[in-house]
């Protein structure tokens, strides 16, 4: 394969790490790549590798993947240490390879994280996340067909940052880039989206005290200002939610006693 302007691709080594299943012990396998046109994103040279794989009958290797469009959050991987890889604010399936120049090695992972155990290869568990959600994230509200604009008057700086938090795709990237594999910042912008609107009074408190219950439950790290988290997020969901969590919490705890 060729690039579009007629040189020829990129040769890259990949360490990839293989493993079999949950119990196995896995390690990095080194696998070679050549003529890899720079035009092409990341998850489709993952493509091309498992191609040759499966060619010479050996097993294609294992990741997740849906949308490949920066929507879902599936492409989860650690790329040369880093969550998703080197473009800030972007997922692994944004990720192209004009980022790489010929004869890099590129060293990929899954996502670490002890509530994030490995499935397979690069694909890891993050149901994790969904029992978080369904411990508070909701309302019970019966929201009916859409209102009328306006019906239920929201300040704008407060609508701006719910929309902001609300964009949290789940995909675990701050897990996995914290020191602590805390989900602080994944549960923040869950509670923060429904905290700030009208809409989530009602189960205010009760939301605040079971998410971060569930999230304890789960094995997550405790936050400790790190901000890696904030780095690593695709959707650039800042660490002010995370203090509007802790105040959430606080909160709760008063109003609970």
């Amino acid at each position: 394969m060729d690039n579009h302007d007629g040189g020829k691709g990129m040769n890259l080594t990949l360490k990839v790490w293989r493993q079999k299943d949950s119990r196995d012990r896995g390690g990095l396998v080194a696998y070679k790549v050549e003529n890899i046109s720079a035009d092409i994103s990341f998850l489709e040279m993952l493509d091309i590798l498992n191609e040759q794989l499966v060619a010479k009958g050996e097993d294609a290797i294992s990741f997740d993947h849906d949308c490949r469009e920066g929507i879902c959050g599936m492409c989860a991987l650690m790329i040369d240490g880093q969550a998703h890889g080197k473009d800030k604010d972007a997922t692994t399936c944004q990720l192209h390879m004009r980022r790489y120049k010929d004869g890099d090695v590129i060293v990929i992972e899954p996502f670490r994280a002890k509530a994030f155990p490995v499935v397979k290869d690069l694909v890891v568990d993050r149901s994790a996340f969904d029992r978080i959600q369904q411990a508070g994230g909701f309302v019970s509200v019966n929201t009916g067909n859409a209102g009328d604009a306006n019906n239920i008057l929201v300040p704008h700086d407060k609508a701006e940052k719910a929309m902001d938090a609300a964009s949290c795709i789940g995909c675990g990237a701050c897990v996995a880039a914290c020191p602590n594999a805390s989900a602080m910042l994944f549960v923040a912008a869950k509670v923060s989206q429904y905290a700030l609107l009208p809409q989530g009074q009602p189960e205010r408190e009760r939301r605040v005290l079971a998410m971060r219950a569930a999230m304890d439950a789960e094995g997550f790290g405790h936050c400790t200002n790190e901000y890696e988290c904030e780095a690593a997020c695709p959707k650039g969901i800042k660490v002010s939610n995370i203090a509007r969590l802790n105040r959430e919490f606080v909160r709760a705890m008063v109003v609970s006693e």
